[in-house]
């Protein structure tokens, strides 16, 4: 059972309580880091395109070969849309993924020499490159905290530990890092889902094995 809602918080007293969370959740997963597999940017930048909609465990089943066969931003701009397309299939939205990729991978080459950027601003100007991928990357990739990564994970506990009302990624993320120290962004993300993969499921959270039961007032809304 959640716990009853906690009195209405000052700033200071949910900074106070975000950061004991962190501190629980560093006992727990010490050693949190990105599911995707990649060993360079760019593979982690295709990796989190295909990851829409998609677990990372398919993606991760889909890019041993993928990688293999298309090694770089060249590689994925030249190819034919129907080759891309049948190697991504099993993620799901492949016509609309390939589209991007390729696209993506053509603006890198043109702006980029065929490498990954390393700003928000350059990243969220490549196709099929939102705000959320873009985090990944340069959390992952670059070792930049630039923001926090908000999946459907994150918004779940975000909203159950009360550290934000909103609905919305952006303005979760806009209340998390108000909250959360910069250094702490890119774990925080990575503890926040694997606490919601393993214990606060969506549908059947394990309150009596959470180690952060009597910090959360439960879920809101």
């Amino acid at each position: 059972m959640a716990n009853p809602p906690f009195p209405r918080e000052t700033l200071k007293a949910k900074k106070t309580r975000a950061l004991e969370i962190c501190t629980l959740l560093d006992q727990d997963y010490p050693q949190a880091e990105c599911a995707l597999h990649h060993n360079t940017p760019l593979q982690l930048l295709i990796a989190t395109i295909l990851s829409a909609q998609c677990t990372d465990r398919r993606v991760n089943l889909v890019t041993p070969d993928l990688f293999q066969r298309f090694p770089d931003a060249h590689a994925f701009a030249e190819t034919k849309a129907e080759e891309l397309e049948e190697a991504i299939r099993s993620t799901g939205f492949f016509r609309n993924k390939a589209k991007n990729i390729r696209a993506c991978c053509k603006l890198l080459i043109e702006r980029h020499q065929g490498e990954v950027p390393d700003s928000m601003e350059a990243l969220t100007a490549l196709p099929g490159v939102g705000r959320k991928t873009a985090n990944v990357v340069l959390g992952n990739a670059f070792g930049l905290n630039v923001g926090v990564v908000v999946d459907t994970h994150v918004t779940r506990l975000s909203r159950r530990l009360a550290l934000s009302k909103q609905t919305d990624p952006v303005k979760i993320e806009q209340d998390l890092m108000k909250l959360i120290p910069q250094e702490r962004w890119t774990l925080f993300s990575h503890q926040l889902i694997h606490h919601g993969r393993q214990v606060c499921s969506a549908r059947t959270p394990q309150c009596n094995a959470c180690n952060l039961r009597r910090l959360c007032p439960g879920k809101i809304g």
